[in-house]
């Protein structure tokens, strides 16, 4: 082929090397790549009843309950402490059945996460009993002693706010938690007078008890 003939032919324009050398086009197209491929795997599980629908038994958490997931949360437990049981042997054995979405259907934000320094406390519910948890939550050594959890003595003598109660459910109600309004009206009176680790007890109680 003459070379009049060679330059005549058009060169394509969107090459592989063309991509390679040029750092915006690049990008743009991993974006794309990672776009659609989540759109791929997250979307369908929108319109799936597993991930969308309470499994049997799972309720929403009452008042005392409520309030202690915020004590949970304010104090950092999540940071020690996953709920998300995966589905291998060694997991299933040592804390019980894996986690599943419909389990969490009413916890916003769910508490999965990944990191475990203590142990999973994802089906904790009705394992130990209420003076277990105050023993240990008081001083975590008289129960475990090789842990290396902090005293949280200080929530026995600390009252829970009533009014919290009910202003959290409203909260819950807004995004999907299906609060009616006497059960939000009835938040304040039945946690006057209890304290934090009362609250937090009866958070830890709750976990778990739907699937076991």
């Amino acid at each position: 082929m003459s070379k009049e003939n060679q330059s005549s032919v058009a060169k394509p324009g969107f090459t592989h090397e063309k991509i390679e050398t040029n750092n915006f086009l690049m990008i743009l197209l991993i974006l794309l790549v990672i776009a659609v491929g989540g759109m791929v795997e997250i979307v369908p599980l929108f319109f799936q009843k597993s991930t969308t629908e309470p499994m049997k038994g799972v309720e929403p958490l009452q008042p005392l309950q409520v309030l202690g997931r915020d004590v949970y949360l304010r104090e950092g437990c999540y940071n020690c402490h996953s709920q998300m049981i995966r589905p291998f042997l060694a997991e299933t054995l040592r804390y019980g059945h894996y986690s599943t979405a419909g389990e969490f259907v009413y916890d916003h934000p769910f508490q999965w996460g990944s990191k475990r320094t203590g142990p999973d406390l994802h089906r904790v519910g009705g394992k130990y009993s209420d003076e277990w948890h105050r023993i240990h939550l008081n001083n975590p050594r008289d129960v475990v002693p090789e842990s290396n959890m902090p005293a949280y003595s200080w929530l026995e003598k600390a009252l829970v706010d009533p009014d919290t109660a009910a202003t959290h459910m409203t909260a819950l109600r807004r995004v999907g938690v299906p609060y009616t309004d006497a059960q939000i009206a009835a938040a304040p009176a039945a946690v006057k007078g209890k304290t934090e680790m009362d609250a937090l007890v009866s958070y830890l109680q709750s976990l778990g008890l739907a699937l076991k």
